[in-house]
């Protein structure tokens, strides 16, 4: 990475225009022209750098609920289990821990009762039981930009 890469990483972190032409924007903040902003942003993605480009929502804002959960999967059915939660759209992303509850996810539905049936669903589909669900008590949201 070089020093323009860096200064479009630190621009998109959380300054991304929500204009038509996002990257001539960009550009021009920058003092680069749209496609070198594009080339840039794509090159980063391709190496890995960039997971993802996206909105990040407050979900209560929005009239849903969020929460946190944890599941103790066997190695054997790490694949299959992983596959069945990422099918749910509720489920925003997934990690895996080297800890007894080795499979932490955020779920983010209408309400509750919602998130509790598609977790019944869940155990059933892929036979781990008792998968934790933590909702927050009390909601920290930090904003963490990563300058680069």
């Amino acid at each position: 990475m070089d020093h323009k890469d860096r200064a479009v990483l630190n621009e998109i972190q959380s300054g991304f225009p929500l204009v038509s032409r996002p990257y001539a924007d960009l550009g021009s903040r920058l003092g680069l022209t749209e496609s070198e902003v594009l080339d840039r942003v794509m090159k980063l993605r391709r190496s890995g750098v960039i997971r993802r480009i996206g909105g990040n929502f407050h979900s209560n804002r929005l009239g849903f609920t969020s929460t946190l959960c944890a599941a103790r999967v066997p190695e054997e059915r790490l694949e299959f289990f992983v596959q069945q939660i990422n099918a749910h759209p509720g489920v925003t992303h997934n990690y895996l821990r080297s800890a007894g509850y080795n499979v932490w996810f955020t779920f983010i539905a209408p309400d509750m009762d919602f998130i509790e049936k598609a977790l019944r669903k869940i155990e059933a589909e892929t036979g781990v039981e008792n998968i934790l669900n933590l909702p927050s008590v009390r909601l920290f949201k930090i904003r963490v930009d990563f300058e680069m």
